[in-house]
């Protein structure tokens, strides 16, 4: 790198013996000027007032300066600026004599930036080390990821020195999830009377916490330190949100705050974390904001953004997230921007959208990580012109080969209903993972395109996973391929090694329910080796209601309710299987017990994009100021759609009431009052082609796909709607799914 490693090292025989040659007072006020620089963290002043200095002065006067400076490259990590300040030093001072303080220095400078073989070569033809110079190397290793190296140089040392506590805590971090090896080092912390020092503590807590040995070996090591401090506890509270154990999280930092012990944002930062995992911790989170208040760490960036995550989380208002996020005042970075655009990415894309514009227009650069999380509020949009818009930035800032960013426009571009996108996004990878393959799959099946699935998976060229297999099973199961989604679950154990889980049991269920299998699906569940979740039992229900089988829906309806009694599914579809039997009374025993136990059902809703804007509506079109307009639009069509051969499905409505009001009660369903509306805006719309896009948040029943269909013929136009279940494609009077979904 700068030459033969030796020349540092000449004359060695020589300690300053060099006539010293004496500096002006200046000269000695502007070198403890550039230490001061150092330690105030101000390494850029510091380099360029040093290098000012005229004369550079000697090694003999200024060797506590080179001292502070590389100190101070390697608290910042700054590898060019330590090269710099290296050869800075051997130009001005070809023949140095040894000093051991010094080269200490530069050999933690170069091991801390990561210049690990560097900072070996320099440390061999050291002729003399010391204690430090051996910790130097060790914690090198470990922080950049090295643990063959940590521990060679940690035994070699054994020879020379007693280790440090520091270099204890060093080996001990580089042992990551290695539990055996953990416990080694702790052994021998243990025989060294090291065991009782707090910085190997913290280290054993946190490497216990990563290991398979969990958190309890890590709650022994900390009940067993004499003295703890903040780090202690910071270590143990973040290893249990490690671990998974919330709660106990939340009893330590509990009893944290009540024996008075001051904690940091590190502390919030973990306590937060375990909150975003905790389905209950709304109100908690609540309490813990007044807390950060009062002790002023609301405007702490790290504070923040987890607040924001953790209300995001568990279901808080992204309104709330906002007012967090603007406690900051204008010192938003990256990491913020990146957690308020990911509260609103599911529940509000649109405002996600807007806010990654204002991020951009404030000429902040976005990372990869936010890139993803605006693809995934893309996903949820009708549309696929903003998903494009995000990959041309990406194309801008040099992310069109990350493979992450390449599988999230794969599903955004599948989301917003462009399979062809998608296989675009797909094909012009460089480089494939599972994930990649696994997005594909998927993407063909939610557009029903269950033979293109089954093609792209014979071509697959990584190790098949879980997903695969969901993917695969859902692309049968929407293009009605039942023989084929049961060869695949029947040996995918055997092929691939993918013993079938919960979710493709679910597949399976929803495969053979669908085509009317019901009593084979019956015996799948009974043999299932292990409980049938909410999912399977819905499917089951789902199929029970499409072949009118009510006795086994009453079963699949009653353990949907055990398993999930706030949930609306089980009461609704068994509502609508009484409805469509023309049992009115037995429906309207449902509804009552909805209504008793507070269950509320899902409105149905669509959205459509028009414009820059999205548009929602509801069933009955209420709160929409065009709704008189619309609903005369909407006459007209189904006038002339009953001259086209629609005739609407009454036997859908789930009261007992007049054939007209049943009727009436169709023609108002969300989806026909978003393309109608669509209908009368069609000049307006953002996006090429002659597609009407339409995303809607339930199934769609048959009497609107039935409509959907005659629409697309009346109006040669392709009507793309997007339900919970899948896309349908309607144009020329038929659909994808080919009537079966």
């Amino acid at each position: 790198m700068f030459g033969s490693v030796g020349c540092v090292f000449s004359g060695l025989s020589r300690r300053f013996t060099t006539a010293a040659v004496s500096l002006n007072s200046d000269a000695i006020n502007l070198l403890h000027h550039v230490r001061l620089l150092c330690s105030l963290g101000h390494l850029q002043e510091a380099l360029k007032l040093f290098y000012s200095i005229t004369p550079p002065p000697p090694l003999v006067h200024s060797h506590h300066t080179y001292a502070a400076l590389f100190h101070a490259c390697a608290r910042r990590s700054s590898l060019p600026q330590g090269q710099a300040l290296h050869r800075h030093m051997l130009l001005h001072n070809p023949n140095p004599d040894f000093d051991l303080f010094l080269i200490n220095h530069i050999v933690n400078m170069y091991s801390k930036c990561g210049s690990l073989d560097y900072a070996r070569q320099l440390f061999d033809e050291m002729p003399e080390r010391n204690i430090v110079s051996w910790t130097a190397l060790v914690s090198g290793y470990a922080q950049h990821g090295r643990p063959d190296g940590c521990f060679k140089v940690f035994k070699e040392m054994f020879v020379w020195h007693r280790p440090t506590e520091f270099a204890f805590a060093s080996v001990i971090s580089a042992c990551g999830g290695d539990g055996d090896c953990g416990r080694q080092v702790h052994t021998l912390a243990l025989k060294t009377a090291f065991d009782s020092c707090v910085f190997v503590g913290n280290a054993l807590i946190m490497m216990y916490c990563r290991s398979c040995a969990g958190a309890d070996e890590a709650w022994s090591v900390y009940e067993s330190m004499e003295f703890r401090n903040l780090v202690s506890w910071n270590s143990m509270i973040a290893g249990f949100q490690v671990c998974g154990y919330g709660n106990r999280a939340l009893e330590l930092f509990s009893q944290m705050h009540l024996s008075g012990v001051r904690f940091d944002r590190a502390t919030l930062v973990s306590i937060l974390s375990c909150l975003c995992e905790m389905g209950d911790g709304l109100e908690f989170c609540s309490r813990l904001q007044c807390l950060i208040i009062k002790i002023g760490f609301i405007s702490e960036i790290e504070v923040a953004t987890a607040m924001i995550k953790a209300y995001s989380s568990l279901g808080g208002e992204v309104s709330d997230c906002y007012k967090i996020f603007l406690e900051l005042d204008g010192r938003q970075d990256v990491i913020s921007w990146t957690g308020i655009i990911a509260a609103y990415a599911e529940r509000d894309p649109e405002e996600a959208i807007l806010l990654f514009r204002q991020f951009l227009r404030e000429c902040l650069a976005p990372d990869r990580h936010m890139f993803s999380v605006v693809l995934k509020a893309c996903a949820g949009l009708a549309t696929e012109r903003h998903a494009l818009a995000v990959q041309s930035h990406l194309l801008k800032v040099g992310f069109e080969d990350d493979t992450v960013l390449a599988n999230a426009l794969i599903h955004a571009c599948a989301r917003c209903g462009s399979i062809a996108l998608s296989k675009q996004a797909f094909d012009t990878m460089i480089s494939r993972d599972t994930v990649s393959w696994n997005s594909m799959l998927k993407a063909y099946a939610m557009h029903g395109q269950g033979k293109e699935a089954l093609q792209l998976f014979s071509q697959m060229d990584v190790q098949p996973d879980g997903a695969t297999f969901v993917a695969l099973l859902s692309a049968c199961s929407h293009a009605g391929m039942v023989e084929e989604g049961t060869k695949i679950f029947e040996t995918m154990s055997n092929n691939h090694g993918i013993v079938p889980q919960l979710d493709h049991y679910a597949c399976m269920v929803d495969i053979l329910g669908r085509a009317g299998r019901i009593s084979e699906v019956k015996e799948l569940i009974d043999k299932m080796p292990m409980e049938p979740d909410s999912v399977v039992w819905s499917a089951f229900l789902g199929g029970c209601r499409k072949h009118g089988e009510t006795k086994l829906a009453k079963l699949a309806a009653a353990k949907l309710k055990e398993l999930d009694p706030n949930n609306s599914l089980g009461y609704v579809m068994l509502s609508n299987i009484f409805s469509t039997d023309g049992h009115f009374n037995e429906a309207g025993l449902i509804r009552r017990e909805m209504e008793r136990k507070t269950v509320r059902k899902e409105p149905g809703l669509s959205w459509i994009e028009i414009g820059n804007h999205v548009h929602e509506f509801a069933s009955g079109g209420q709160q929409r100021p065009e709704r008189e307009a619309i609903f005369s639009e909407l006459q007209k069509l189904v006038r002339r759609l009953k001259d086209f051969g629609y005739v609407p499905q009454i036997c859908l409505a789930l009261h007992d009431i007049e054939d007209e009001q049943k009727e009436e009660q169709l023609y108002y369903h969300s989806e026909k009052l978003a393309l109608v509306f669509a209908l009368m805006n069609l000049g307006n719309r953002c996006y090429s082609g002659n597609v009407i896009k339409i995303v809607k948040n339930i199934r769609i029943c048959v009497d609107c796909h039935n409509f959907m269909k005659l629409v697309s013929e009346l109006v040669d136009m392709e009507i793309v709607v997007r339900d919970s279940n899948r896309f349908h494609h309607f144009k020329a009077k038929v659909c994808s799914c080919n009537d079966y979904w």
